[in-house]
Parts: structure tokens; sequence; C-alpha cells
């Protein structure tokens, strides 16, 4: 396998993802799919074009943190707890459900006991990237729809902090005790930021404003910052990203900082997709393709049935919940994550953990094709239904 530079791959991965999104568009299908079909090409079960894909998928975690931030940006601290309020007991129960559904596909297809277990919690959640990602900026997520995927979407992100924390449980701390640590952290990080936001941070940008370029740099710093105190506190990137930008939320350059970080995030997320396609092993689809064909139907069936449920019972109309419902109708990249920290450990073996990937994989990209066929969105493939 040729070796080859960082420069080279990335020419590679943005001149293909150049080509074949022109070919996704005149097709109208939507981007994410070339990007990921793109990886599968390209990567080392493919034509091995691009090797390194770890070092991609680290890089392209950034357009995660950078996500999370932008849309912190967005939502008014107010707004967002009386959205956690309504929305824990439909994120609790749901992910119980979820849980309940993917052990059940694993039991049916002979897996052990454990990796059942691990599948299941692999299921609970649903993508962030993908939910958030086609929401549009500029109308839900200053509506009550949006609000209430973001709320769904954080609480389902305390939920994952947990199970990764009983995965790295082998260190012989107490997980309940890392576990309790960590939702310490977590308002105290929120205080930290709500405190250098007033006092230092939003001086320093109200003298400086007519510096665009200063305004970028501290904007990134923060979010970075952010971002690396909230994995030292025992929490995720993306939350630590996510609470900078709410503690910026309220000032009025926030959206100037918004509009200025969006192709720097549509950068990241490309080698996201990328990556996620390049790193599956195309070589065992014969001995998964059955369960993971399942457990795809049965997430793309059951978790829009069980959202619009829980959500009709806190009086969501009927309408708002299906939407929600097919929104977050997909698992997540924490799925992927749970699958090669289970197989690092050796909880699950080679075809459980290609389950989950392959699953994950596809629910991706036809929940997607659910949302831009009925809902506003950024990628729409009709005009009446794009919305930036």
């Amino acid at each position: 396998m040729m070796e080859h530079s960082v420069v080279f791959s990335f020419f590679l991965i943005f001149s293909g993802a150049a080509v074949l999104a022109s070919i996704a568009l005149y097709t109208r299908q939507p981007l994410l799919v070339a990007y990921v079909v793109l990886g599968a090409a390209l990567g080392p079960w493919g034509l091995q074009a691009v090797s390194d894909t770890n070092l991609l998928s680290d890089i392209s975690h950034v357009g995660i943190i950078f996500l999370l931030f932008l849309l912190g940006l967005d939502m008014q601290p107010s707004h967002l707890i009386h959205m956690l309020r309504k929305a824990t007991l439909v994120a609790v129960i749901s992910s119980l459900a979820f849980m309940a559904m993917g052990y059940a596909v694993g039991v049916l297809f002979g897996f052990s006991q454990t990796e059942a277990l691990v599948i299941g919690a692999a299921v609970m959640f649903s993508s962030t990237i993908i939910g958030i990602k086609l929401l549009p900026t500029t109308v839900l997520h200053h509506r009550h729809t949006g609000e209430l995927v973001v709320g769904l979407l954080l609480l389902q992100d305390v939920v994952a902090i947990l199970v990764l924390l009983l995965l790295n449980s082998g260190s012989g701390e107490s997980p309940a005790l890392n576990f309790a640590r960590s939702m310490l952290a977590l308002p105290l990080l929120a205080g930290f930021a709500w405190g250098f936001v007033r006092w230092v941070l939003l001086p320093l940008l109200q003298r400086f404003d007519r510096f665009h370029e200063y305004i970028f740099l501290v904007a990134i710093g923060w979010c970075l910052g952010m971002a690396e105190g909230a994995v030292y506190l025992g929490l995720s990137a993306e939350m630590g990203a996510f609470i900078a930008g709410v503690s910026l939320a309220t000032s009025p350059i926030s959206q100037y900082i918004a509009t200025s970080l969006k192709p720097l995030r549509d950068f990241f997320l490309i080698l996201f997709f990328f990556s996620v396609g390049a790193s599956f092993n195309l070589t065992v689809i014969d001995d998964i393709l059955l369960p993971a064909l399942a457990l795809t139907a049965a997430v793309l069936a059951l978790k829009p049935l069980v959202f619009r449920l829980l959500l009709k019972t806190i009086s969501e109309p009927s309408e708002t919940s299906w939407e929600i419902g097919f929104r977050l109708g997909q698992i997540s990249e924490f799925s992927l994550l749970i699958a090669y920290l289970a197989f690092a450990g050796g909880m699950i073996g080679t075809e459980a953990s290609h389950v989950i990937q392959a699953t994950a994989i596809l629910s991706f990209l036809l929940s997607t094709y659910v949302v831009i066929f009925r809902y506003p969105s950024p990628i729409a493939v009709f005009d009446r239904l794009r919305r930036d």
C-alpha cells in the first residue's frame, strides 16, 4: 500500500468530492452520500489511495466540534433550559426502548449476550451531525422544532458519556464515581464559561471589534479551549464546544462569528463523512449484511414511531412529533465510537463491530434521504424545501 502525503490525500478527497458532488446534484442525491461513497472507494478497503484514515478521522472530529459551537451560538440559554426540562423524560424512555430494540435484534441473529447489549447501547443515540446539519440554521434553530431536536440530542450526549465511561471502566476506578464526577463538572464548566465571557471575552471583543481577524481567532480559540477543557473534566469535546457557543449566544457579535466559521465547519465535516466510508471493511459485507439490514430497518421504522408516541405525551402536535422522529431516525457517530472501544476491549467480535458500523452508515444515508425529500433542510434536492 502506497503512503501519500496529507496534501495529496486532501487533493484526492476534495477533488473527488467535487466531482461526485456535481454528479449528486445533477441526479438530485444528497451530498452526504457522495462523501461516504468516495471514502469507501478511495479508502484502505477500496482503491487504497488514502490509507491514513485514523488521521483524517481525528481531523474531521474538529468539524463536529465546530458544528456544536455554531449550534450553541444560535441557542438562547433561557429557551435551552426550558427545552431540556421538557425533553428529559422523552430522551430517557426512548433510549431504553432503542436499547431493547438493538438487544433483541442482536439476540435474534445469534450474537452473545454481551455483544447484543453493546449493539443495544450503540443504537440508543441519534446522530448529532445528521440531525443538526439537516436543520435550516436561519429557520428551525429559532423555532420550537429545532430547539426540541437539539434538546434531545444533548440529553442523549449525556447518556452517551455514561456508556463510554462504562466501556472505559477497566482502570479500576468505579464507573459510577467517574460519571458522578463528570456530571458535577458540567455545571462548573457552564459557570466558568458564563463568567469568562462576561468579564473577559465580551470586553475584549467590544474593544477590538473592528479587527475581524481578531474576532475570528478569539472565536476559534474559545471553542477549542472549551472543548479541551470539557475533555479534561471527563465530558465530551462536543459538549464543551456547545457550552462555549451558548455562552456567547446573547452577544450581538454571535451571528457574525457563526457566519464566519461556517466554511471552516463544512471543510471538516466533508472529512468526517469521507472517513466514515473509508474506515468500513468492505470484505466482511457477506457476513454482516443480513443483521445490518435488519437492524437498520428496525432503526428507521421504530425510532420515528417511538419519538412520535413519546412527544405526543408531552403535548407536541402530531406533525411536529413525526418530523422530529424522522430527523432523529438514525444511529449516531457515538455508535461508531462504542463499536471501536468495545472491539478494542474484547467485548465484541469483528462481526458485531461491523454490524454497528454498517448500520451507522446505512441509517445515515437512508434517514438523510427521508428528511431531504420531506422536510426543509439546507441540502434539500427540491427548491421548495431548501432552507439555509
